[in-house]
């Protein structure tokens, strides 16, 4: 087998890319290759691909998505504090190494293999990579949790964090799964609900080759807007979202929200799929008119219904927000994997990510407390 460093997907086949993927659209050749050639991860904006290959007799039979970063941006796993401690310790944290899809807080293999023995090579190889880089530290971000296990046994250190999922328990349709919620819970959602029905705002499902491109211009100035509105840069652009458009929109969903016939925001989903029924990922929105309560209803509830319709196993929020919980979406672990070239800094965050550990299974403990769903000694 060998392993080598390559800086653009172009010279490989999409099709045997992504025969490794198990699936996952945000490992599709289409999609990576996309953010890297429309610039929006590439060198210039501090994600430098360096994808490590392996190879069988020049057959493709392994893969893992690596960048050299320069920032921590677009990366949904935060090491400010790391970099700011070494930045007063007088030592470089940049540049840095990252596996991970930039701007995607999914989890998803991060070796790409077709065998246990190529997954071994890559997990050993990276780690080398990393020594012989002269980088800071190697970070791996959302990995499936045999994967997490494989690079922990290579001695990187396991984070953990929490995200909010909605599983599909079958309901036949939007009024059914509010059922199965306590009376204020249900209440509320209702409420919310009608505050958006009662301006008159309607909603379309837009699915794969029925999004247009003037529909996906329309989508990127929505999220471009609101954006900018947070004060915060856009990761993504118009040219980006129409190239997926083209390449993968099997795996793509546009929600519109149209108000006096006029569309006035959007969201926008990737699907997976899977024997399993798949998944839906809600990933960007954006508004060009302010209304109470239109965040909601286009990105959780339209969603949530959504997935009903078609039979979709589990709709994955994105990263943080608590709220979520009050829609119906219930905590999930994640896991990040982290190794530090410095020692003594290798240590301390070692004993950090102990008792961050620790918090983190508090936290989640605390909010399943909290679930909005009604239970046999609270039936409202």
């Amino acid at each position: 087998m060998n392993i080598e460093i390559a800086s653009t997907l172009a010279g490989i086949d999409p099709a045997h890319w992504n025969r490794l993927t198990g699936g996952n659209p945000f490992l599709r050749h289409e999609f990576l290759h996309a953010l890297h050639e429309t610039d929006c991860a590439c060198e210039r904006k501090g994600w430098a691909p360096r994808y490590l290959i392996a190879r069988e007799h020049e057959r493709l039979v392994g893969a893992m998505p690596l960048y050299v970063k320069s920032h921590s941006r677009g990366e949904y796993v935060f090491d400010w504090a790391w970099a700011d401690a070494y930045e007063r310790h007088g030592i470089e944290y940049y540049p840095k190494l990252l596996s991970a899809v930039p701007f995607t807080p999914v989890t998803g293999p991060r070796l790409l293999a077709e065998s246990d023995s190529v997954a071994e090579a890559l997990a050993s190889q990276v780690l080398t990579v990393a020594r012989d880089s002269g980088a800071s530290s190697l970070h791996c971000l959302f990995p499936i949790d045999e994967q997490r296990r494989r690079l922990a046994d290579k001695g990187m250190m396991v984070r953990h964090g929490v995200q909010f999922h909605w599983v599909n328990e079958g309901d036949a349709d939007f009024e059914q799964y509010l059922m199965r919620m306590n009376h204020t819970k249900r209440k509320k959602i209702k409420q919310e609900r009608r505050r958006v029905h009662e301006t008159g705002i309607t909603f379309r499902w837009l699915e794969g080759t029925a999004i247009s491109e003037a529909d996906w211009a329309f989508f990127a100035r929505c999220y471009t807007r609101t954006y900018r509105e947070h004060h915060n840069t856009p990761y993504l652009n118009v040219d980006f979202f129409q190239r997926i458009g083209k390449t993968m929109p099997e795996n793509l969903l546009l929600i519109i929200a149209e108000r006096e016939g006029r569309d006035i925001a959007a969201s926008f989903n990737v699907r997976g799929y899977s024997d399993d029924g798949g998944r839906l990922y809600g990933r960007y929105w954006g508004a060009l008119e302010h209304h109470p309560m239109l965040h909601f209803e286009a990105c959780y509830y339209q969603t949530i219904e959504y997935c009903l319709a078609r039979g979709i196993k589990i709709f994955e929020g994105g990263a943080q927000g608590a709220h979520k919980m009050a829609r119906g979406l219930m905590p999930v672990q994640t896991a990040s994997l982290h190794w530090l070239a410095h020692p003594q800094f290798a240590d301390a965050i070692e004993a950090f990510l102990a008792r961050e550990k620790k918090g983190i299974a508090d936290y989640i403990d605390e909010l399943r407390e909290h679930a909005p769903f009604r239970t046999e000694t609270n039936l409202e």
